[in-house]
Protein backbone atom coordinates (compact mmCIF):
# COMPACT_ATOMS: atom_id res chain seq x y z
CA UNK A 1 0.00 0.00 0.00
CA UNK A 2 1.60 3.75 -0.53
CA UNK A 3 1.58 6.40 1.11
CA UNK A 4 -0.82 8.27 -1.32
CA UNK A 5 -3.67 5.19 -0.52
CA UNK A 6 -2.94 5.02 3.20
CA UNK A 7 -3.53 9.16 3.03
CA UNK A 8 -6.96 8.34 0.98
CA UNK A 9 -7.78 6.09 3.53
CA UNK A 10 -7.82 8.03 6.10
CA UNK A 11 -9.47 10.82 4.22
CA UNK A 12 -11.94 9.71 2.44
CA UNK A 13 -14.02 8.09 5.94
CA UNK A 14 -13.80 11.15 7.62
CA UNK A 15 -15.02 13.03 4.62
CA UNK A 16 -17.82 10.93 4.59
CA UNK A 17 -18.73 11.30 8.41
CA UNK A 18 -19.24 15.27 7.62
CA UNK A 19 -20.55 15.85 4.22
CA UNK A 20 -22.22 14.47 1.36
CA UNK A 21 -19.55 15.87 -0.62
CA UNK A 22 -17.40 13.97 0.62
CA UNK A 23 -15.25 13.42 -3.05
CA UNK A 24 -14.47 16.76 -3.53
CA UNK A 25 -13.70 17.38 0.09
CA UNK A 26 -10.75 14.11 -0.19
CA UNK A 27 -9.97 15.94 -3.56
CA UNK A 28 -9.13 18.99 -2.26
CA UNK A 29 -7.25 17.18 0.42
CA UNK A 30 -5.19 15.08 -1.54
CA UNK A 31 -4.55 18.03 -3.67
CA UNK A 32 -2.96 19.48 -0.56
CA UNK A 33 -1.27 16.72 0.47
CA UNK A 34 0.48 16.09 -3.00
CA UNK A 35 1.20 20.18 -3.18
CA UNK A 36 -0.01 20.25 -6.24
CA UNK A 37 -2.69 22.31 -8.40
CA UNK A 38 -5.87 20.85 -9.19
CA UNK A 39 -5.05 20.40 -12.59
CA UNK A 40 -2.33 18.22 -11.94
CA UNK A 41 -4.01 16.37 -9.28
CA UNK A 42 -6.63 15.46 -11.91
CA UNK A 43 -3.67 14.01 -14.35
CA UNK A 44 -2.27 11.95 -11.29
CA UNK A 45 -5.09 10.80 -10.64
CA UNK A 46 -6.19 9.84 -14.38
CA UNK A 47 -3.16 7.33 -13.81
CA UNK A 48 -4.43 6.15 -10.51
CA UNK A 49 -7.54 3.98 -11.20
CA UNK A 50 -7.28 2.25 -7.36
CA UNK A 51 -6.85 5.78 -5.43
CA UNK A 52 -9.88 7.30 -7.83
CA UNK A 53 -11.98 3.98 -7.01
CA UNK A 54 -11.47 4.78 -2.91
CA UNK A 55 -12.46 7.88 -3.28
CA UNK A 56 -15.39 6.77 -4.83
CA UNK A 57 -15.19 8.14 -8.91
CA UNK A 58 -13.87 6.98 -12.17
CA UNK A 59 -11.63 9.12 -14.35
CA UNK A 60 -14.68 10.24 -16.33
CA UNK A 61 -16.48 11.97 -13.23
CA UNK A 62 -14.24 14.09 -13.05
CA UNK A 63 -14.78 17.47 -13.51
CA UNK A 64 -12.53 20.59 -14.60
CA UNK A 65 -10.19 21.81 -12.31
CA UNK A 66 -12.10 25.17 -11.65
CA UNK A 67 -15.03 23.41 -10.86
CA UNK A 68 -13.24 21.94 -8.27
CA UNK A 69 -11.65 24.52 -6.72
CA UNK A 70 -15.25 26.54 -6.32
CA UNK A 71 -16.86 23.18 -4.96
CA UNK A 72 -14.73 23.65 -1.87
CA UNK A 73 -15.11 27.33 -1.58
CA UNK A 74 -19.03 26.60 -1.69
CA UNK A 75 -18.67 24.61 1.67
CA UNK A 76 -20.24 26.12 4.89
CA UNK A 77 -17.73 27.07 7.64
CA UNK A 78 -19.45 24.39 9.98
CA UNK A 79 -18.60 21.89 7.95
CA UNK A 80 -15.24 23.04 7.34
CA UNK A 81 -15.00 23.04 11.49
CA UNK A 82 -16.41 19.75 11.74
CA UNK A 83 -14.18 18.31 8.81
CA UNK A 84 -11.33 20.18 10.90
CA UNK A 85 -12.30 18.51 14.60
CA UNK A 86 -12.62 14.68 12.64
CA UNK A 87 -8.85 15.24 11.37
CA UNK A 88 -7.95 16.25 14.67
CA UNK A 89 -9.03 13.11 16.00
CA UNK A 90 -6.42 11.28 14.17
CA UNK A 91 -3.74 13.11 16.58
CA UNK A 92 -2.82 11.87 20.31
CA UNK A 93 -3.92 15.06 21.68
CA UNK A 94 -3.78 16.25 24.94
CA UNK A 95 -5.90 18.36 27.14
CA UNK A 96 -4.12 21.63 26.56
CA UNK A 97 -4.44 23.94 23.50
CA UNK A 98 -3.40 27.49 22.48
CA UNK A 99 -5.10 30.25 20.64
CA UNK A 100 -3.59 32.34 17.67
CA UNK A 101 -4.81 35.33 16.48
CA UNK A 102 -3.13 36.58 13.26
CA UNK A 103 -3.70 39.54 10.67
CA UNK A 104 -2.52 38.46 7.30
CA UNK A 105 -2.34 41.53 4.99
CA UNK A 106 -4.73 40.36 1.95
CA UNK A 107 -3.80 43.34 -0.84
CA UNK A 108 -0.41 42.26 -2.30
CA UNK A 109 -1.76 38.59 -2.57
CA UNK A 110 -4.85 39.38 -4.44
CA UNK A 111 -4.27 42.51 -5.67
CA UNK A 112 -5.66 41.21 -9.44
CA UNK A 113 -8.28 39.22 -8.02
CA UNK A 114 -9.77 42.35 -6.08
CA UNK A 115 -9.77 44.71 -9.16
CA UNK A 116 -11.16 42.73 -11.42
CA UNK A 117 -14.20 42.26 -9.11
CA UNK A 118 -14.26 45.41 -7.65
CA UNK A 119 -13.69 44.08 -4.29
CA UNK A 120 -11.79 45.38 -1.41
CA UNK A 121 -9.94 43.10 1.27
CA UNK A 122 -7.02 44.58 3.04
CA UNK A 123 -6.71 42.18 6.10
CA UNK A 124 -7.75 39.11 7.04
CA UNK A 125 -7.74 37.88 10.35
CA UNK A 126 -7.21 34.20 11.36
CA UNK A 127 -7.99 33.00 14.96
CA UNK A 128 -6.89 29.04 15.31
CA UNK A 129 -6.83 26.49 18.53
CA UNK A 130 -4.04 24.38 18.06
CA UNK A 131 -3.39 21.34 20.72
CA UNK A 132 -0.24 22.09 21.95
CA UNK A 133 1.30 18.53 22.15
CA UNK A 134 0.23 17.20 18.46
CA UNK A 135 0.04 20.53 16.88
CA UNK A 136 -3.16 19.53 14.98
CA UNK A 137 -5.54 22.90 14.47
CA UNK A 138 -8.49 21.82 16.24
CA UNK A 139 -10.92 24.67 15.56
CA UNK A 140 -10.45 28.37 13.22
CA UNK A 141 -12.26 31.76 12.44
CA UNK A 142 -11.55 33.85 9.85
CA UNK A 143 -12.66 36.84 9.56
CA UNK A 144 -11.98 40.06 6.61
CA UNK A 145 -13.49 42.52 9.12
CA UNK A 146 -11.54 44.06 12.17
CA UNK A 147 -14.74 43.72 14.79
CA UNK A 148 -14.67 42.37 18.04
CA UNK A 149 -11.71 41.93 20.37
CA UNK A 150 -8.97 39.72 20.20
CA UNK A 151 -10.19 38.38 23.75
CA UNK A 152 -13.67 38.12 22.18
CA UNK A 153 -12.64 35.91 19.64
CA UNK A 154 -10.55 33.94 22.28
CA UNK A 155 -13.55 33.67 24.57
CA UNK A 156 -15.28 32.11 21.69
CA UNK A 157 -13.38 29.64 20.43
CA UNK A 158 -12.80 28.77 24.45
CA UNK A 159 -16.16 28.06 24.64
CA UNK A 160 -17.01 26.31 21.62
CA UNK A 161 -14.33 23.86 23.21
CA UNK A 162 -14.09 24.19 26.55
CA UNK A 163 -15.15 20.91 27.80
CA UNK A 164 -12.74 19.16 25.70
CA UNK A 165 -9.41 21.51 27.48
CA UNK A 166 -7.78 21.72 30.78
CA UNK A 167 -5.73 24.76 29.63
CA UNK A 168 -5.70 27.44 26.96
CA UNK A 169 -3.42 29.81 25.86
CA UNK A 170 -3.95 32.66 23.57
CA UNK A 171 -1.20 34.54 21.85
CA UNK A 172 -1.64 37.58 18.93
CA UNK A 173 0.99 38.49 16.21
CA UNK A 174 0.47 41.27 13.85
CA UNK A 175 2.11 40.21 10.63
CA UNK A 176 3.42 43.77 9.96
CA UNK A 177 5.18 44.49 12.92
CA UNK A 178 5.79 41.34 14.16
CA UNK A 179 4.49 42.22 17.86
CA UNK A 180 3.62 39.32 19.81
CA UNK A 181 1.18 39.60 23.18
CA UNK A 182 0.36 36.29 25.30
CA UNK A 183 -2.44 36.02 28.02
CA UNK A 184 -3.84 32.58 29.66
CA UNK A 185 -7.14 31.73 29.15
CA UNK A 186 -8.08 29.29 31.94
CA UNK A 187 -10.21 26.70 30.64
CA UNK A 188 -12.17 23.78 32.14
CA UNK A 189 -11.24 21.22 34.59
CA UNK A 190 -12.27 17.71 34.13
Amino acid sequence: MTQISRFIGEVVPVAQRVTADYAFVSLHCLRIYLDTSYRMTIDLLTEMPQITGEIGLNAADFSAPSTLYKAFDRISMSVCRVLLRQSAQLHDLSEHAAIDATFYDRSPASHHYCQRINYCVQKLKVTKLVDTASQAVLDVHCSTNREGSDADLAEQIARRNEGDLRSLAATRTMTSNRSVKTCVISGSDR
